[in-house]
């Protein structure tokens, strides 16, 4: 078990993005939050096993108009006990 902290950049607002996180992690077992940031960016954490969080991201990239041209991750200390993912 892992948990990320991603801050996602391009056309990631306004595009389902945050839908698509949370319908994508509930269906690979993740838990964690999505939010829209002023600048335009999304920040997400999600927790779970390495490979689900890898098909979370994929299953976002495969929406149309989502467009993800950066993302910047880094590994932080696991949650105990979180249970869903939140949409902010």
């Amino acid at each position: 078990m892992i948990r990320k902290h991603i801050v996602f950049y391009g056309s990631v607002q306004g595009v389902g993005f945050r839908y698509r996180a949370r319908y994508a992690a509930d269906r690979h077992g993740c838990t964690g939050w999505v939010r829209n940031e002023w600048n335009g960016s999304v920040t997400m954490e999600i927790q779970g096993e390495e490979p689900d969080i890898d098909g979370v991201i994929l299953d976002i990239e495969r929406g149309t108009c989502v467009r993800i041209e950066n993302m910047d991750a880094r590994s932080i200390p696991v949650v105990e006990n979180e249970r869903g993912f939140r949409t902010y």
